[in-house]
């Protein structure tokens, strides 16, 4: 306890010393959010193992280490090299990247972009009027109740914004790759990000962490998106930080009549990572369709965190999680669907499949089904198990080994989720990522 103190004294005085750098700076408005945040901070506990969202994931690792402030740090900026292969040929002149926490121009390029979209700092963004931003930032991620995403508000600089108007249709995926680079340093960063699509507008959206090195650092992220009426969305969400370092992401969406919002979140580094993602069905007609993919070895620990609030009649979900557990890896999942009174004609599934590959590696789920509406269609179940010994036998009398042969089944366990993912390049790279990260070698066609 005493050591989570010292560590909320310091994120006080880092919030005092940016308020003070950003005096005069900022629209009232946002200084205004930043304070109320501040202050809902200070009043907020990080949550314990005893708050029942939090039973089996400790954030103690987390408050153990002395972070130092991105935004105080002068790092050197990494070269394009550095960062190019962690681009998406799809979207290599439409992407805007961030260095810990902090919009780095020289490595972005936008210029695929069609005119009249909006896609640039938030702070940027906020400074120069947006009244989009006004209206949404802040409005969606509630920090009332949260002390993470409390601190990310309070915190909110550089960030993300991305905004198609109405009516418009993006072909180039939009790719926003946060990269951790402070070598040496123990750095915590508030990366923030603002996606708001238009009435009928098109997009996809690629956000992805990743790691110049296997430093100890703390991302602390937050992702408001709103999809507008007969809007459509993909979003697609990569967290592949440092296997040392922690990671914690909120995602908040909300959906307006007839929009549609597909989701696939992957988690594959970090020593600890949470993510939660809660989407608000705000309206009538719409589908959602979130999936993911947690693939953890050694001493890892990754929670997945769901919610599913339908509150109109005729909308329609579909979740499918999936998680490989290998060494003395740890996964939480925890899903719920909520059908609120009125919500008639709700159809909504929910799976979550567990693959253990190590007799040490364990997973708690908890999927769950809350309605108080008639004339619904709910599906919620969970499962976990190791490969089936039949399955690899079978293809050890066609010819191969037997490493081949659990690595064949491994893949064919993920790709599930990852073939739902309509760009190429982003496939391929998950692919390749997870077999390796098994130490398993598979020839992908």
């Amino acid at each position: 306890m005493v050591q989570v103190a010292r560590e909320k004294d310091s994120y006080l005085a880092a919030l005092a010393r940016l308020a003070e750098s950003r005096e005069g700076r900022d629209p009232a408005w946002l200084a205004r959010l930043r304070e109320e945040a501040r202050t809902r901070f200070e009043e907020l506990d990080f949550p314990t193992t005893r708050h029942e969202e939090w039973k089996y994931t400790n954030v103690a690792p987390i408050l153990k280490v002395a972070y130092r402030h991105a935004v105080e740090i002068e790092a050197p900026a990494p070269g394009a090299e550095a960062v190019a292969r962690f681009s998406f040929p799809e979207s290599r002149r439409s992407q805007l990247v961030f260095v810990d926490g902090q919009l780095a121009p020289g490595l972005s390029d936008l210029s695929a972009l069609p005119e009249g979209v909006t896609v640039g700092d938030l702070a940027a963004a906020a400074a120069a009027g947006d009244h989009v931003v006004r209206e949404h930032l802040g409005a969606h991620a509630d920090f009332r109740g949260d002390a993470f995403t409390a601190l990310n508000t309070a915190m909110a600089g550089d960030g993300a914004y991305v905004h198609v108007p109405a009516g418009k249709v993006i072909e180039a995926p939009i790719h926003l790759l946060f990269v951790a680079s402070a070598g040496g340093e123990s750095v915590v960063a508030h990366p923030r990000t603002l996606i708001i699509a238009g009435r009928g507008a098109m997009a996809t959206v690629v956000e992805s962490y990743v790691a110049l090195d296997d430093g100890v650092y703390f991302t602390n992220a937050v992702t408001e998106v709103v999809a507008g009426e007969g809007a459509s969305l993909d979003h697609y969400r990569l967290q592949e930080e440092s296997l040392r370092a922690f990671h914690v992401g909120t995602t908040q969406v909300r959906q307006e009549r007839e929009s549609r919002y597909a989701s696939c979140a992957i988690s594959l580094g970090a020593a600890l990572a949470r993510h939660n993602l809660d989407v608000g069905l705000a309206d009538e007609r719409v589908e959602c369709s979130i999936d993911g993919l947690y693939v953890v070895t050694g001493g890892q620990h990754a929670d997945s965190h769901t919610s599913l609030d339908h509150q109109r009649p005729h909308g329609a979900s579909h979740q499918l999680y999936k998680g490989i557990l290998d060494g003395r890896a740890r996964a939480v999942f925890s899903g719920k669907i909520l059908v609120r009174e009125g919500a008639l004609l709700t159809d909504a599934r929910q799976l979550n499949k567990n693959l253990l590959l190590s007799p040490d590696a364990q997973v708690n789920t908890k999927p769950q089904l809350e309605i108080f509406a008639d004339d619904v269609k709910c599906a919620h179940g969970a499962t976990v198990g190791q490969l089936e010994d039949d399955e690899v036998f079978y293809l050890e009398s066609r010819g191969l080994p037997p490493e081949r042969a659990r690595a064949l089944l491994t893949y064919g366990f993920a790709e599930d989720v990852i073939g739902k993912i309509r760009l190429d390049s982003v496939r391929r790279h998950l692919d390749e990522t997870v077999l390796a990260r098994l130490h398993q070698s598979l020839e992908v066609r």
